[in-house]
């Protein structure tokens, strides 16, 4: 898919990431939509996924619920969401069945040991999070107000403008490639 960025992300804000593993994977919280190729991905790769994970959440049969839905923004048009377990121990008391006790990601463990790539097996909307999708399927950032109020937000206010550019690098990198990512970086200074 060829991305754009929505006018947002060319501005400046008073917000920073918050750093992996101080939030301990909040964002998992209630699971993702899954676009179909992602869902196939992941299954072709069950029985490593599996390994990643404690042994009462390896069956893939379990990873995923049945209801399919459509989503135009994503390659196949069609997503599914993964399963929400109960989790005391997580933030809100719930937590994707791909998230780990160490709050670390199955799909994620499981894609570096793979191929090195981290975000090999992550679908879309975790990759983007805390950005989303605007309605014109544009990378942006929206609910600001609601992700920094929270909690254990990934994002945190900061006393200085940081350029969401900046902010969110490595997400943007890998939608939109280095040399797309460096122009627009050029543009904002």
């Amino acid at each position: 898919m060829v991305w754009q960025i929505s006018p947002r992300l060319l501005k400046s804000e008073p917000l920073r990431r918050c750093g992996f593993p101080v939030c301990r994977a909040a964002c998992c919280l209630y699971g993702v939509w899954v676009d179909m190729t992602e869902h196939d991905r992941i299954l072709a790769s069950a029985e490593l996924v599996g390994s990643c994970l404690a042994p009462d959440h390896r069956e893939s049969s379990t990873w995923f619920e049945t209801v399919y839905e459509t989503d135009p923004h994503t390659p196949s048009g069609e997503v599914i969401h993964t399963r929400v377990l109960e989790s005391a121990s997580h933030y809100g008391g719930s937590r994707c069945v791909f998230l780990r006790e160490d709050s670390k990601c199955a799909l994620q463990v499981a894609g570096e040991l793979l191929s090195s790539d981290p975000w090999g097996l992550k679908p879309l909307y975790c990759i983007l999070h805390p950005l989303d999708l605007d309605e014109e399927g544009r990378i942006t950032l929206d609910e600001t107000a609601l992700l920094v109020e929270e909690a254990a937000s990934c994002l945190v206010r900061t006393d200085e403008d940081i350029p969401l550019l900046m902010t969110f690098e490595p997400e943007l990198r890998y939608f939109l490639g280095d040399d797309h990512y460096d122009q627009l970086l050029l543009s904002i200074n």
